[in-house]
């Protein structure tokens, strides 16, 4: 038996869960969450926990709409690019330069799509163009973005070593923008979201006003912004770049990032109703060997996962800057997504870190029935 209210599920015999959730505010890992767990297309505990906004006391809910970071790489572009793929406008072993002409003789030519996607391109984790091109016109930054893209020298040889990449992911905003004649963020809205019903899921770049209303969680107080961060995205470059980048800028609440996996779910189970064709599904979330991983999702590490010690080897999932993360045991039907806004007020608070591990492991031992 369940008790259910205002669309709340907490299990009976669930109820250290919950508790665990409650001593996570109290420590103060993050300030508001949702914690959402399925098995099996059922919905076992969905609560919402804290503030979504620590200054005016606004509750977080399960209808808060929290910014995903880098859920944006597995939720919006990767699945761009597997559309695509789908649709014959790309393929998957094609050259980054047979796509983008702009990176003919910039010694990127011969970079691979799939390499982009599984972070081997040889490309770098990180640069803070955003220094850079916040002092640019708002209409020139894009452009300016992708210039120093071109120019961004290779930090290693494509396809021999994986080092997660925030570049690589901009770059695919612009393949996508490239193959699909629209901006990423339209593209998925139009191709992915809007046919599966989710309406939760958005670049708030391009919201309509009506949309704009939506009940932000808060983030950081940005130094540099000199603001209070709340519907509007968190990551600098991506900002800067006008809200829009294939490596962040997503938003949604944890009702409509079930769904997307639900679908992804149903496509690696060989389920010919799914949105996706289940080979391509079964191409992305599969992976090649220890270096070519999964395309776009990330997979549980040896040692020290965020997703703890019980998810399997056919598991995928992707964590966010901002405190949002989902994994998804695919053997198993499991599905555990968990969006806090811990960057809010400071960015500093890194206690989710230690919490991750925790809340996956106790709620996986109630699922498979393990003794804790």
């Amino acid at each position: 038996m369940c008790i259910k209210q205002s669309g709340v599920i907490l299990p009976r015999g669930w109820q250290d869960i919950d508790a665990l959730m409650r001593r996570a505010l109290a420590d103060r890992v993050f300030p508001g969450g949702v914690l959402w767990v399925s098995r099996e297309d059922r919905v076992v505990f969905k609560n919402a926990y804290g503030y979504a906004n620590i200054f005016s006391a606004k509750p977080a809910t399960l209808d808060t709409v929290f910014d995903l970071a880098s859920l944006t790489k597995p939720l919006a572009t990767g699945l761009a690019v597997m559309k695509l793929a789908a649709q014959g406008r790309l393929a998957l072993e094609q050259s980054l330069a047979s796509v983008l002409p702009a990176f003919i003789d910039s010694g990127k030519d011969e970079i691979r799509l799939h390499q982009l996607l599984s972070h081997t391109s040889g490309l770098p984790d990180y640069q803070p163009y955003y220094k850079e091109i916040s002092r640019l016109p708002r209409r020139i930054r894009k452009p300016s973005l992708r210039g120093l893209l071109v120019k961004e020298p290779l930090v290693g040889l494509p396809g021999r070593k994986r080092v997660y990449s925030d570049p690589g992911f901009m770059i695919l905003e612009w393949v996508v923008e490239a193959a699909g004649g629209t901006g990423l963020d339209c593209f998925v809205d139009e191709n992915i979201y809007q046919p599966l019903g989710i309406e939760s899921l958005f670049f708030t770049n391009c919201l309509e006003d009506h949309r704009r209303q939506c009940d932000f969680a808060a983030t950081e107080l940005c130094p540099w912004r000199g603001r209070l961060l709340e519907g509007m995205v968190h990551d600098d470059n991506a900002y800067s770049a006008g809200g829009v980048g294939g490596h962040a800028g997503l938003f949604g609440t944890a009702g409509d990032v079930h769904v997307l996996l639900r679908e992804l779910l149903k496509g690696y189970g060989d389920d010919p109703a799914c949105f996706f064709p289940p080979a391509l599904v079964r191409e992305f979330l599969t992976p090649g060997s220890v270096c070519h991983g999964c395309l776009g999702f990330d997979q549980p590490s040896a040692e020290g996962s965020s997703s703890g010690r019980y998810f399997s080897n056919h598991s995928v999932g992707h964590l966010g800057f901002t405190g949002t993360s989902f994994w998804m045991d695919l053997r198993r039907s499991i599905i555990i997504i968990l969006l806090t806004n811990r960057v809010h007020p400071r960015r500093d608070n890194w206690k989710i870190k230690a919490f991750r591990p925790v809340v996956h492991n106790r709620i996986m031992q109630k699922l498979l029935g393990r003794k804790c």
